[in-house]
């Protein structure tokens, strides 16, 4: 007797690749899928504008990447004694004007430096609700904590996205033939919005997903994310405590369902390889300095460097290091 409702995965979708660069954008399965694939190394860089929730916001980061914008005071705006970017998570956000700057500018530079080179471009999108500065009309990524008073928030429709983002992917695409972009929808319910217009918010950016598959079939591609958790995983015991955000057995879960999609058998053995050295470097010796330590360290060594001759693009010069200071203590 089966208890669970399979989501039908994609066949024959492009592999995702060690060898390939991948920028990861958007809500929280970015952050997900983007820490698995770092630990994995994968050639990665993780939401460069931190954690972004609309279609709208993600576009315009997007497209402040590709012009590598560079941000000036005027882009700023204090409260609360914090200078904020509204384009930026709180994460960016500091006490000085400079410190702010600093961590926006160096961030938005390393991923303009890659954006014509990507192999894959994946997005998730988290709600298709938006907030508009009332002064400006200009949607804000994150409003920082200010009243609500100073924004209108309101649903984007369907062709709105669509019609923003039909002309970004075509000319990313037509700089760059081997760009595939991958779409995904956040499982977490964003329950200010209330339960029902939760559901419309998802529906609307499910539906803009699907006419950019159908505008875009070779370079346009969809995984079930959120289908698989609220499908698949139809259990409470599947999210955090605050009932709302995947728990980590979920993420996990994800990750092996992604796994199979996109991953040959050549890229399992590698993550299986870089498993084995991350395994043996957690490993805490009861005498760090003894001879048959070292030996062991000698063949973590042994290990990266035979994967980096067959692998070269795989990056160990962390690891590299940890051993370099654990032989010479």
């Amino acid at each position: 007797m089966d208890f669970q409702t399979k989501v039908e995965l994609p066949t024959g979708m492009p592999p995702v690749t060690h060898a390939g660069q991948i920028l990861l954008m958007g809500s929280c399965f970015a952050e997900n899928m983007g820490l698995q694939l770092m630990e994995n190394k994968f050639k990665i860089d993780v939401n460069p504008f931190g954690i972004l929730y609309n279609p709208l916001s993600v576009f315009a980061a997007l497209i402040e990447v590709l012009k590598g914008k560079e941000y000036q005071q005027d882009d700023l705006f204090v409260y609360k004694n914090y200078w904020h970017s509204p384009m930026h998570h709180g994460s960016f956000s500091a006490s000085t004007q400079e410190e702010t700057l600093r961590n926006i500018n160096a961030r938005l530079q390393q991923a303009h430096q890659s954006i014509h080179e990507l192999d894959w471009l994946i997005l998730t999108f988290g709600t298709a609700y938006v907030y508009e500065q009332k002064g400006t009309g200009k949607v804000v990524s994150n409003c920082h904590k200010q009243p609500e008073s100073y924004f209108t928030r309101r649903l984007l429709s369907v062709d709105e996205i669509v019609g923003e983002y039909v002309s970004l992917i075509a000319s990313m695409t037509a700089r760059n033939s081997n760009l595939k972009l991958l779409f995904t929808v956040s499982p977490i319910r964003h329950i200010r919005d209330g339960l029902h217009a939760n559901q419309l918010s998802k529906a609307t950016l499910l539906l803009a997903i699907a006419r950019l598959q159908q505008q875009f079939p070779e370079h346009v591609f969809y995984f079930p994310s959120y289908e698989i958790v609220l499908d698949e995983l139809r259990d409470y015991r599947f999210y955090a405590d605050d009932m709302l955000h995947p728990s980590s057995l979920t993420v996990r879960y994800l990750w092996e369902r992604f796994s199979e999609v996109f991953f040959s058998m050549e890229t399992k053995q590698i993550i299986m390889a870089v498993k084995d050295i991350c395994q043996d470097l957690a490993h805490k010796p009861f005498h760090p300095r003894s001879e048959a330590y070292q030996r062991f360290l000698g063949q973590i060594v042994l290990k990266i460097e035979r994967l980096n001759r067959k692998y070269p693009y795989l990056d160990f010069q962390k690891e590299k290091e940890l051993c370099r200071i654990r032989l010479n203590p």
